[in-house]
């Protein structure tokens, strides 16, 4: 199914959920400093799992930085 990820159109396969997303764009484990919108509703870290993605959803995914 096609999604669209942080403005960028990808393929990912049937069943795919946020966490899905979130594994394989994150660079600290377990999505730690990330947040999840679909559809421009944020998605609770704790739903990430059982929210799963239909075709032509958006995701937005912006992880935390340090600095100043």
């Amino acid at each position: 199914m096609l999604v669209v990820i942080n403005g960028e159109c990808r393929e990912l396969p049937a069943g795919a959920t946020v966490d899905t997303v979130v594994q394989s764009l994150a660079s600290a484990p377990e999505g730690r400093g990330v947040a999840v919108a679909v559809g421009g509703e944020i998605v609770p870290r704790a739903a990430w799992a059982n929210t799963k993605l239909t075709e032509g959803a958006r995701v937005e995914v912006v992880a935390a930085v340090q600095g100043g």
